[in-house]
């Protein structure tokens, strides 16, 4: 068999291919060391051996000792041979630790292992044009859920009503709320604590997410919200609410439009929608620029497209772009369509639009 020789290029190109194994892998790392409170426990303390750190974690030493070892190697944690010290600098806390609250990246570093948990299923599909039916996820969006939780809090409703003048005053009046697309009811769960007087419904595919948010809704005693599960493509609510909001579900959607023309049908006159997804263009070139445009169209190409698959749908993708997303509302019945952002990263971006 003729060898291929490696060029200056392809040796460079290499490289790169190298570099961007070792990052996978500290992935890994990076998911173990949230899910065990190493990076809070190093945040903690003072330059400190591995005994020390694994005492203070309440973890076996030998685990810890090759963790930080690779967490050494991957420059995230500072080594110390003369003492046989480690240290998390504060800079690297700033986006590794507990503390960082939103600023936290570490937790999505476990979204390698999670859906490399579908690969299998995921090539399948790219063989026979199939999908992943929603439940294979299970263990993906329970994490996310949980993450969803921590973030979505008064500070994020408070900042999301800054965007549509008069919402607030309505809501403290009485408005009825749709969440489509509302998982365990994060979002609605808060609203409907900030806001007695509103109506708060969330509706979702998944019975096992309705049952969680129904059960959350009971354990807090709030009146003012309800669940149910139903598909939003066969949505059927005419005039029904003031407020719509869909965050981060209609690139999911296996019949996005027509999910879209039911959430537009079911607004009052003088309703407003509002939906939250990547903040990225439609095109290519310049989606790629995202700062997470590797990450996101990895996710979308092993979740968001094998779900819409299964359905046998169109699948939008989770990177489907401002301008593909302005022609769809524009289509569905939305008018003075806007988008804007709460995101200081600019990550997301929030649609508004009216009927």
């Amino acid at each position: 068999m003729a060898t291929m020789e490696q060029s200056v290029g392809a040796s460079v190109y290499a490289g790169r291919i190298a570099r961007t194994l070792n990052n996978g892998f500290t992935a890994l790392m990076i998911s173990i060391g949230h899910r065990t409170g190493l990076f809070d426990t190093l945040a903690a303390l003072p330059p400190a051996t591995s005994e020390q750190i694994a005492s203070r974690a309440g973890l076996t030493e030998r685990y810890v000792r090759e963790w930080l070892a690779a967490m050494t190697s991957a420059h995230i944690v500072n080594y110390d041979a003369r003492t046989a010290t480690y240290f998390l600098p504060i800079e690297y806390a700033a986006v590794l630790s507990r503390g960082a609250d939103a600023n936290n990246l570490a937790p999505a570093a476990r979204l390698v292992s999670l859906l490399a948990q579908v690969e299998d299923l995921v090539v399948a599909g790219f063989r026979g044009g199939g999908g992943v039916m929603p439940e294979a996820y299970d263990a993906l969006n329970e994490v996310v859920s949980a993450e969803k939780r921590a973030l979505v809090g008064e500070s994020y409703v408070d900042a999301l009503l800054e965007l549509v003048p008069g919402l607030r005053m309505q809501l403290e009046l009485g408005a009825h709320v749709l969440d489509a697309g509302c998982g365990d009811g994060a979002l609605l769960l808060t609203m409907a604590r900030m806001f007695p007087c509103s109506t708060f419904r969330g509706c979702d595919f998944s019975r096992e997410a309705i049952a969680r948010a129904s059960q959350a809704a009971a354990d807090t005693g709030l009146e003012n919200i309800s669940f149910f599960a139903a598909d939003l493509a066969t949505l059927d609510q005419p005039r029904t609410y003031d407020l719509v909001l869909a965050f981060d579900t209609i690139h999911e959607q296996a019949f996005p439009y027509e999910v879209l023309r039911n959430l537009a049908a079911s607004l009052r006159r003088d309703g407003v929608f509002v939906m939250q997804e990547i903040a990225v263009s439609s095109h290519l070139l310049p989606a790629s620029e995202h700062p997470f445009a590797p990450m996101l169209f990895a996710w979308s190409a092993m979740h968001s497209v094998p779900v819409a698959m299964s359905q046998g749908g169109e699948a939008l993708g989770r990177m489907w772009g401002q301008e593909r997303a302005s022609k769809l509302l524009s289509q569905a019945g939305f008018r003075n369509v806007r988008f804007d952002s709460i995101d200081d990263a600019g990550v997301t971006c929030v649609a508004i639009a009216e009927i």
